[in-house]
């Protein structure tokens, strides 16, 4: 009688197991290809691309101005690279004639939008600007600023940036 009962247990503990193994496998499967996870590396990637772009549009060199700009056409629209642009040799002049280098780090960055249906989001992000001049020690300072993405056969492009508005703080 003992035995009986004995294989009666095993049976169960192992039936108990298999349903708990397929429950998981179903569940595992389920979370790795939900909707929420999709949009969440949606998000991750909107992040990396406006990140990377926003630097790249505050990182300057007057010494290989060619490269600076290829990298500020690569990370932009076709539209927002051509405001850019539109003031061609004046700009050059300008960047040439007064020898600085800029490089940017950002420091925080997070997704105030994101329409995935339409390709459009909208980033607010901290920028620590340092500033080079030829003559004299580096400037740095922090900038807040709002970046709006488009997603573009490409990927994802920055379409405009700005300043963000300043918060009232107590004072």
């Amino acid at each position: 009688m003992r035995h009986f009962s004995l294989a009666r247990t095993m049976v169960a503990l192992t039936v108990v197991a298999a349903v708990f193994a397929v429950w998981s496998g179903v569940s595992w499967y389920t979370a790795a290809h939900s909707e929420d996870r999709r949009y969440s590396a949606l998000r991750d990637e909107v992040l990396s691309a406006g990140a990377q772009a926003v630097q790249n549009l505050n990182t300057l060199d007057y010494r290989d101005l060619d490269k600076g700009l290829r990298l500020w056409q690569d990370s932009t629209t076709a539209a927002l690279f051509k405001q850019l642009a539109d003031s061609g040799p004046a700009f050059r002049d300008s960047v040439l004639k007064a020898k600085s280098v800029s490089t940017a780090e950002i420091s925080e960055c997070g997704i105030t939008e994101l329409d995935a249906r339409v390709g459009k989001a909208r980033l607010i992000l901290s920028v620590r600007l340092t500033v080079t001049p030829a003559e004299g020690d580096p400037v740095t300072k922090r900038l807040r600023e709002v970046a709006e993405m488009t997603r573009t056969s490409q990927g994802w492009k920055l379409s405009a940036l700005g300043n963000a508005p300043e918060t009232g703080g107590g004072q």
